[in-house]
């Protein structure tokens, strides 16, 4: 199948500033008004069945997700309100295996009726934006921050994925591990011990390993995404879109500081999503991971019984992990029930619903705003004030990266080289030069 390529020029732009200004109402008492037909298209009168495939944990439908217990389980209440609707939902394992599903079935009729798209990824699929319906609708103008719906509208003006969540991160950390390793347990504590940059960051990891005998993070690719995610264009230029990766100093430096500190033991080589990850999760095998909003049920869901907490405190004050679009297939055989679904899932009620579930912080702002999500505790955690952090966590992002049409494959092959440092078959300079190689051969 030939796809038609659109280039589509648009950046990725939300700053401190939009996001303090976004959330400022977080003190308010307002709830986010019922969306129970809150899209286009209206009632539907006809049986319907229609198709919804994320990836991961999008608070939907536990069942289907494999985590924890769900306060709500969207998919049935949809199904009561559209007593004509049945829901078919299947859930990838990972978002680069929805990716591969993605753009290999890309096309008439070869993908489910509502498919979600990871932020990073998000820049390829817009090069396809006339594949995609344009889900543009000004009765939900407002439903998300504008640099959310921004970057999923095409250089035509279409509006091609209603938003999701967004990934603002603390630290998540073991706290039987940290008593074992003479660290501080309390959170605010904790939250101190981190205040500062990726230097204190791995200062306290030194001080863990040294203290314990054990590896203070997962692997080195998860605190790639952190430290990758405070600059402000680190494979791309934005100008031109040309890959920039091998000239950058700031992504080599990167490399070079996570390289040192897998030599050091502070990584255990675990990859994230794998079995032994999250066995390790639950066995201790590491103490801290970072920890966007996204990623409480996660955590929960491989260690029922582990003692974990988070403090309110990110290396370089804020960064923002991942962030999800559901969008509706042009070729599919339901466009206008699937964009109705859609418009529901991500309506600010449904957000605040799915972020009890599985703390999917909203990118609405209403819904960022209400009770339901500043006053949420999360028992898990030592009944930890969850929406309290998050909403602070959120307001202290500075920067969002450029991300463009080879940011995925990039930093894939970034997260490939790091990893075969962590499992010693290529040595941290062996690994940079295949990562050369690497991206030579991408574009």
């Amino acid at each position: 199948m030939s796809l038609s390529r659109r280039k589509t020029t648009f950046g990725f732009a939300a700053g401190a500033a939009t996001l303090a200004i976004a959330l400022a109402g977080c003190g308010s008492s307002s709830e986010p008004e019922s969306s129970d037909s809150a899209a286009a298209g209206g009632s539907m009168d006809e049986p319907v069945t229609l198709t919804l495939a994320t990836f991961n944990q999008f608070g939907y439908a536990a069942d289907s997700e494999g985590g924890a217990d769900y306060a709500y389980d969207l998919i049935a209440e949809y199904e009561e309100l559209h007593p004509n609707v049945t829901i078919v939902y299947n859930v990838a394992d990972t978002s680069n295996t929805a990716r591969e599903n993605f753009f290999t079935k890309l096309g008439p009729g070869g993908l489910a009726d509502v498919e979600a798209i990871e932020v990073d990824w998000l820049p390829e699929a817009m090069t396809y934006s006339d594949l995609l319906a344009d889900l543009t609708n000004a009765e939900l103008d407002g439903n998300w921050l504008d640099w959310k719906a921004d970057a999923a509208t095409d250089a035509d003006g279409r509006l091609i994925g209603y938003g999701t969540d967004i990934g603002p991160e603390a630290i998540c950390y073991n706290v039987d591990a940290f008593a074992e390793a003479g660290l501080a347990t309390d959170p605010e504590e904790v939250a101190a011990l981190f205040d500062g940059d990726w230097d204190t960051f791995f200062e306290v990891g030194q001080q863990y390993t040294d203290a314990t005998g054990k590896a203070f993070y997962e692997e080195n690719a998860a605190i790639l995404q952190g430290m990758i995610g405070q600059l402000e264009a680190p494979y791309e230029d934005p100008e031109t879109d040309e890959v920039i990766a091998l000239d950058n100093a700031e992504v080599k430096d990167v490399y070079d500081t996570l390289t040192a500190a897998s030599e050091a033991g502070l990584s255990s080589g675990l990859q994230q999503w794998g079995d032994d990850w999250a066995a390790g999760m639950a066995n201790g095998d590491y103490a801290v991971t970072l920890c966007p909003a996204w990623f409480l049920g996660i955590i929960e869901g491989n260690a029922p019984d582990g003692n974990w907490d988070i403090a309110n405190a990110f290396p370089n004050g804020g960064g923002n992990w991942g962030g999800a679009y559901l969008t509706v297939p042009a070729g599919g055989a339901n466009v206008e029930a699937a964009t109705e679904f859609a418009a529901w899932l991500t309506a600010p009620e449904q957000q605040a619903k799915a972020f009890e579930n599985v703390g999917a912080f909203p990118s609405s702002p209403e819904a960022a705003a209400s009770d339901a999500v500043v006053s949420y505790t999360r028992e898990y955690y030592n009944d930890a004030p969850a929406g309290e952090i998050f909403s602070e966590r959120a307001a202290a992002v500075a920067v969002s990266p450029y991300k463009g049409a080879h940011y995925f494959e990039v930093n894939d092959a970034m997260v490939n080289a790091l990893r075969r440092v962590d499992e010693g078959t290529m040595s941290a300079e062996e690994s940079w030069s295949q990562f050369q190689a690497d991206v030579e051969s991408i574009g």
